[in-house]
């Protein structure tokens, strides 16, 4: 039997990531699922899509980041592991309050082709 909050909320576990590679231009990030699949997504998609208060309204969940001023050249400064759930990254442009859930990730990058 699972636990108490199984029974109130069921859910699917999320595939995690347990490996990845920012490019050597610092625009594109590899991720490496445990499922076995590989995926990439640009720093220009993750930073139009940020999940951060700053981005999208609280209250109304609008994005207040207009897509169109995110330049086609940011770049990734750094991108850490938040516990075993998420992402967290700093961007070139000094934005980094945003975490990025396994969920997003997976959604967001497009898997390679073999």
């Amino acid at each position: 039997m699972g636990s108490f909050w199984d029974t109130i909320k069921p859910s699917t576990p999320q595939s995690s990531v347990v490996d990845m590679k920012i490019s050597a231009d610092a625009r594109e990030l590899r991720l490496m699922w445990e499922d076995g699949v590989e995926t990439r997504v640009t720093a220009q998609t993750l930073r139009r899509t940020c999940p951060c208060a700053g981005c999208v309204d609280e209250w109304t969940s609008q994005r207040t980041l207009d897509p169109a001023k995110v330049p086609p050249d940011i770049s990734f400064e750094t991108v850490s592991q938040v516990g075993n759930y998420a992402l967290t990254i700093a961007f070139s442009d000094h934005h980094s309050t945003g975490i990025y859930p396994w969920k997003q990730l997976r959604a967001t990058s497009e898997p390679l082709k073999v």
